[in-house]
Formats: C-alpha cells, structure tokens, sequence
C-alpha cells in the first residue's frame, strides 16, 4: 500500500534525519580531525550496547514464558539451573497456596509501595544532596508479575526449639515501570529479575499472642539481581560501566540484606530485638588450602600446544572472599595456606572454593567445590581430597577445621604458629554529642585490631548518629591487642573523636564482655560513643570417635597389604599422603594408613592365609598379642618355617581371617562382622569372598563403595582367572552408570582399594540395591566362565550414615554376609 501524500514528506523527513544522526559524529570526527579509530570504537560500543539491551530483553521474555507456564518449561527440558528447588530437593516444598495468595495481594502491596514513594522515599532523596532537590517520581506502577516462592525449606531439628527457620527461595520477574525526572532528565527501571534465597527467622516463640517475638529476614547469599534500564538509565548498559552498575547495586543490597546483615521487625510490644539482629556467630572455619593434582590445561600456544596453567584459589564463606597466590606453570600447585571465616548460620552457610588459571586477559576457570559447613562442624576435623566439579579432572587437598565459640580465658594462650586464638564482635550502636562546626555532621566509625580495619555505614547530619551495625575480628593476642575506634566527618579529614580499648580490659569481666558507653579523645567532654564488646576464645575440639565423618576422610582406607595363599606376598605401595593414587582418580584419593610394627608383620603369615589389611584396631592389637604370647603365637615362627597350605585344603577348610585383619579397618568408623567359622559340607563349591566398604558422604551427597579386595576366588580354567568387580546400583542398570574396577593379572586374592561413589540423595539411595559382581577378565571368544560370584546388598537395611566394611561371601543366587 502506498503511503499517503500527507504521510510522503513525513516520511522523508524522519529518514533524513536518521541519516544525519548516523553521518554527524563522522562529520564531526572529520571537522576536528580525529582518526578514524575514534569513529570505529564509538560504533562498536554503540553495537555492544544494542547487543546487551537485545540479551536483556530476551532474557527478561524468556523468564517470563517460564513464570507463565512452568509446567510446560519443565516439560520442554529447561537446563538445570533454571528449574525450581523442589525439583531437585526433596525436603523443599511447593508452596502453591501462598503463590496464589500474592497474586490476589499483589494489587494492594503495590498500592502501598506506591505511596511510600512518594511520600517516604522521595523527600529521603531529596534530603541526600542539593543536586537531587528537583527529584520528583513520574511513574510508579509495580505490573502485574508478582513475586514468586518456588519452594520452602523449614528447619526445625537443627535449632533452637524456640524459633522457626525457613529459607524461600525467591523468584522476582517483574514488570513494574519506575519513572523519576531529575532537572530534566529522565531515568527509570522497565523491568526487573531477582532470584535469591531469603531466610526468615521466626524467634522466640511464644504462649501467648502473637506467638512469634519477632520476625528476622535476610538473604544467605548475594542475590542476582538484573535490572532492565530505561530513559537516561540506558547509558548503564554501556560494556564496562554495565558490570560496575551492576555490581555497585549489589553490593549496596549486600550492605543491608545478605548475612551478617539483618532486618528484624518486632512483632510483640516492648521486645528487645537486639540480640536478634546481632547474635553471637556460630563459629569459625579455618580452612587451610593445602594443594592440588591433575588440573585441567588451560594455557595454549597458537590453539594447539598446550602449556602448563598458572592456578590459584578464590574461597568464599557467605559475603567474605578469600584469594590465593598464583603458583606459576604447575599442574600439581602446593599453596600450604591458610584462612579463616566467621560463619554466622548454619545451616545455610557452605564452603565455597573455586580454581582459576591467572592470565593477563582473563582467567580460565578450573574447577569448584562446595563443602557443606554442617557437616564439617559436626566432624569438627576434615583432612581430604575433594574432586573438584564442573571440570574433566583434578583433586584439592583441604583441611578444615571447626573452631567454637567458647567463654573460657584459658583458651586465649598465644598460638605458636600465628593464628587467631579468638574473635572480636563489636556491636556498635550509637555516640551522643560530637562536635559539630558549620553544621550537624554526617559521621561514620573506623573500627581497627591489628593491620584490619572496618568501616561503619555513614549516618548524615546528625550530632548523636546511630549506626546499629556488627562487626567480627580476628584477634591472634587478647593480652596485647587493642581496639581503635575513629570517628570522622565525610566531609573532613579531621576526626570527630576517637577513642581505645585494650582488649585485655575485657578479660576482668567473667563473660569476656563490656556493655558501655566510652569517653571519647579529641573530642567534646561530653562526648561518648556506645558500644558492646564481646570476646570468645576459638576452641578445636576433639572428633567424637563414635561418628563416621561426613566427608571424604571416613571413606579413605589406606591400600591392604595381601599374602598368597601360595605364600607369595603381594606388596602395594602406599600412596603418598600429598598425592592422589592414579587408581582413584575418578573419586576422592585413598589416604594411607600408618604401618604395623615388625611383630604384626610376622603374624601376617600365619596359616590362615586371609589378606591383611596393613592396620590393626586401637587396642585389639595389644590383645591379640597377649593371646598369641600365651598360646604360642605364629608369628614367632621364622617365615620359612611357616608350611602354607594348597589351595583345595584352604578351600575346604574355609578359615576365617584373624581379629587383626578384621580390625584393620578404622574402628571408628564402622562396625565389623567377624568372618563365617562354618565348614562346608561339600554340597555346594565356595566361589570366595569379597570385602566391601559401604558409607553414605554427606558432603557430598553421595553414596561411596570401596572395593578392598577379594580372596579365595574360584579359578574357571587352568590357566588362572584375570578377576575384576563390576558394581551397579540398581534398579539402574545402564551401561554408562557402571562401575568397574581395574583388572587383576592371574591371582585368585586380588587386592584393589578402589573407591566408586553414586551421586543420588540419602532417600533415594535407601530404595536401591548395590549389585556386585566379580568377574574374569577373558579374550572374547573364550568358552571359560566370565562370572565367577556375585553380591546383592540391600541399602535400606544399611545404617548407611556410620558406615560398614564386612566380607560378603559371593554365590550365585543369594547374599550370605560373613
């Protein structure tokens, strides 16, 4: 259709105009004799730009489909990441109702929000600075979208019976449009996308009305917050200042809303909410950042040669980051560091470690891990290899440790090696009179121990600030150190008072405590600043030796030492305690275990015959040689005076493995079953055992079988049996989710220590059944028996928590535990 006549000159005037808007800046460029490279950069910026606004927006459509119709998102196979919690938590819970009833008072909220606006917010800007007296909000309208809670998780056996603790996950894709002119510019959001984990504390739970004291909200972590800009605003989309913007509003969220910051509301008249806004943390988790092996290449030369990485090491407990130095060219780094965090929730709070390759463009990513703080404050000592996640290969070697929080000034003796022997929590809550010149001032408090300083936030014109704010310090000497405090004026250089306190003045108070006001130096007579000041001595308890540690350790079983039954020793070295053993790469390292003294090594050749494992249980040791030294133990007798015998007899006999083989493994950890002692009676041919260790890792989340090794196997031809160990864990029975371990040349005890883990949660992992099997090794079109035994275990009546490492008797139809 053909433009009209009266259309045509409007038509051509809006296209000249576009012209010139494109032709000006060269013309411009040109005029003022600018090179060329001037104009090219300003079109790619222009073109980055358009590109980030064109992303935004797909983005922002795409979460909208998905808030639509998240049945038929999840249908379509949406990447993990995008899916809510209770997809893949089990104890998150869909919360469908309260969904419903935000939608209905989503209405009225933003009715509300709008007249906080402008009747709260607005004249607080203007207030700010005499360049926003002209701020004045156009538009204010919150859409339609309203929040979602993809899932609830409530803890109620891991705190206090007096609270409720629950963790929403929020999900924020909304449409509301902000309008502000600003001498006559025009800046506004069109468009917002917030997701996060919000904690609500619900403390002390009452008997009467209203049942809850007060109501305590913050987010665990920094939520990620993207903000569709419009009007003037769009220049913060600019590549560079973008990521500035980006990161300047999340840290003032930070600065308020992610722990160790709180917002708590009183719910009942006359509460005193300020040891709910500020509790006393935790604990401590001192992190020492040993080494690594087998990461990932990153550094390239031309594409093709690949060169060795530069790795180092970002650790993170909630807000606070921790960096590491760069090892130069090393694949294996050993950093041999140490850091350490204040942790204020648990649950909530994890362990956070990722690796990256230091390059002078931009650092390659190398791995991560995740480390659940419950776990390590209940095992209170954790020394491991973690796999690292998110990458093809590599091991870090962490130690970790949980220091409480104890009132004990005993505990407070220096540390010889440098590190902290306590903390320092100061809750600083107001100051009154400070000197003012001109005007009231805008004062804020630098708070110093040792070589750390903190900064409080700034409270504007005022001359009695209250700043209600907590702040953590590491103290290495509470006889010695002191904390200094500054208060100064934004606008001056000047301080407004300062004041110091010797730290040792808190160790005359019985609770290592002073509530008080403090005279200030430098300053008005009358000027005081009020402060609370707590001191905990750090305390490393001991591990409880009835718990099975949650991580990686309790499943580490240094390799066995087995002898013939033709008395022929097989010797496995052990790995060494910084090295991971090539033949677990694909789990966690198997760490060794200490060596026998000499007499143990002698009592390995008795005539038994049963592989034994290179450590004996803490105390069976001395009994069995007190035993042996009353009845004539076998190890005295010299080695070659020892007669083995053949292997029909020892199958007949079926003898079962001394108490010191059973007890090799860690006592603490497992429950053993002492071996069958019944002679079979020829009926049906014993086909050997297999000695397993089964645990569930909770750190992990994962179900860990180590296969020790098996003895007394069934050979199916005469040229001997090649034996390996296949595992499934059924019902899944797929070929890509098969274990199997290396195959053993011509031996009818083969020894493999070999570790495999199921990343499936605990409920699941109960409903399963480990299948086992040994098999041989033989050429493909071979007639020998390829199966020489199996094992069925059934998981849900496993104590899978504590662990257990027993010999199962391989048949063909059946399990027999032995």
């Amino acid at each position: 259709m053909a433009p009209r006549p009266a259309a045509l000159p409007r038509l051509l005037l809006s296209s000249a105009a576009r012209a010139l808007l494109w032709l000006g800046p060269v013309y411009l460029a040109g005029y003022l004799g600018l090179s060329g490279s001037w104009v090219l950069l300003a079109l790619a910026l222009w073109l980055c730009w358009g590109l980030n606004r064109r992303g935004k927006r797909d983005r922002l459509a795409a979460a909208f489909a998905l808030l639509e119709d998240e049945r038929e998102a999840v249908c379509r196979g949406l990447a993990g990441r995008h899916l809510p919690a209770w997809v893949h938590f089990p104890d998150v819970e869909r919360v469908e109702w309260l969904n419903k009833v935000l939608v209905q008072a989503w209405p009225y909220f933003g009715t509300i929000m709008e007249k906080t606006f402008k009747e709260v917010l607005e004249p607080k800007i203007r207030a700010k600075n005499v360049h926003l007296k002209t701020c004045t909000f156009t538009k204010i309208h919150f859409g339609e979208k309203c929040p979602r809670i993809n899932g609830i998780k409530a803890y109620t056996k891991e705190i206090d019976r007096r609270q409720v603790t629950l963790d929403l996950q929020i999900c924020y894709i909304g449409d509301c449009e902000i309008h502000m002119d600003i001498s006559k510019f025009n800046l506004g959001v069109k468009g917002v996308q917030l997701y996060g984990t919000l904690r609500v504390i619900l403390e002390p739970l009452l008997s009467d009305a209203p049942f809850v004291g007060a109501v305590t909200l913050f987010f665990m972590q920094k939520p990620h917050l993207e903000i569709n800009w419009a009007g003037m605003s769009n220049l913060l989309d600019v590549p560079g200042i973008n990521v500035v913007s980006d990161s300047l509003i999340q840290d003032f969220i930070a600065a308020r809303l992610v722990l160790p910051n709180r917002i708590t509301v009183p719910l009942k008249k006359n509460m005193n909410i300020a040891h709910l806004r500020f509790p006393v943390p935790r604990g401590v988790i001192r992190v020492h950042l040993l080494e690594a092996e087998n990461l990932v290449q990153k550094d390239n030369f031309l594409g093709a040669i690949r060169g060795k990485s530069d790795p180092y090491a970002l650790l993170r407990v909630g807000t606070v980051q921790y960096r590491s130095k760069t090892v130069s060219r090393d694949l294996n780094p050993i950093w041999n560091e140490t850091f350490e965090f204040v942790v204020h929730e648990v649950p909530g709070q994890d362990l956070e470690v990722d690796l990256y390759d230091e390059d002078p463009d931009k650092d390659d990513f190398m791995g991560s891990l995740l480390i659940s703080l419950v776990d390590v404050m209940n095992d209170r000592t954790v020394d491991e290899w973690f796999p690292l996640s998110k990458t093809t290969s590599g091991h870090l070697h962490l130690k970790l440790e949980w220091l409480s929080l104890v009132n004990d000034q005993e505990k407070l003796h220096e540390d010889k090696k440098g590190l902290s022997t306590a903390i320092l929590i100061v809750y600083l809550d107001s100051a009154f009179n400070l000197p003012k010149m001109e005007r009231e001032p805008s004062s804020f408090v630098l708070l110093t121990v040792g070589n750390k300083t903190q900064k409080s936030k700034t409270c504007n014109f005022s001359k009695d600030p209250t700043w209600g704010q907590a702040f953590t310090f590491f103290v290495h000497s509470a006889h010695s150190q002191s904390l200094h405090i500054e208060i100064k004026d934004k606008e001056r250089d000047s301080a407004l008072g300062t004041s110091v306190v010797c730290l040792s003045h808190l160790l005359k108070d019985p609770n290592m405590t002073l509530d008080q006001r403090f005279q200030l130096d430098h300053s008005s007579s009358d000027s005081f600043i009020k402060m609370k000041l707590v001191l905990r001595a750090l305390n490393v308890e001991e591990p409880d030796p009835q718990r099975v540690k949650a991580g990686v350790n309790a499943s580490k079983l240094g390799p066995v030492h087995v002898t013939e039954k033709a008395g022929n020793p097989q010797k496995f070295s052990s790995p060494q305690v910084s090295k991971v053993p090539p033949m677990s790469k694909d789990s966690a390292t198997l760490e060794s275990l200490p060596k026998k003294d000499s007499g143990e090594d002698l009592d390995t050749k008795d005539s038994s015959g049963a592989p034994v494992p290179s450590v004996t249980v803490s105390g069976l040791d001395e009994a069995e040689g007190k035993q042996n030294a009353e009845h004539g133990a076998p190890s005295a007798l010299p080695s070659g005076a020892v007669a083995m015998p053949t292997l029909p007899v020892l199958q007949e006999m079926r003898v079962a493995p001394s108490i010191t083989s059973l007890g090799s493994l860690p006592s603490s950890c497992f429950e053993l079953s002492s071996s069958n002692l019944d002679i079979h009676n020829g009926t049906e041919m014993p086909l050997g055992e297999i000695q397993l260790t089964v645990r569930y890792a909770s750190i992990r989340q994962s179900l860990v079988v180590l296969v020790n090794g098996c003895r007394n196997l069934v050979p199916s031809s005469n040229r001997g049996v090649d034996p390996y160990v296949r595992i499934y864990l059924l019902p899944d029975r797929r070929w890509t989710s098969r274990k199997k371990t290396s195959v053993k040349k011509k031996t009818l005890n083969p020894q493999y220590d070999e570790k495999f883990e199921f990343f499936e949660s605990l409920e699941n992992v109960k409903k399963r059944t480990l299948d086992i099997a040994v098999k041989n090794s033989r050429p493909f079109i071979s007639q020998e028996r390829k199966e020489l035994g199996k094992v069925r275990i059934d998981l849900s009546q496993e104590d899978l928590i504590k662990g257990f490492a027993q010999w199962y008797e391989l048949t063909r139809s059946k399990r027999k535990k032995t």
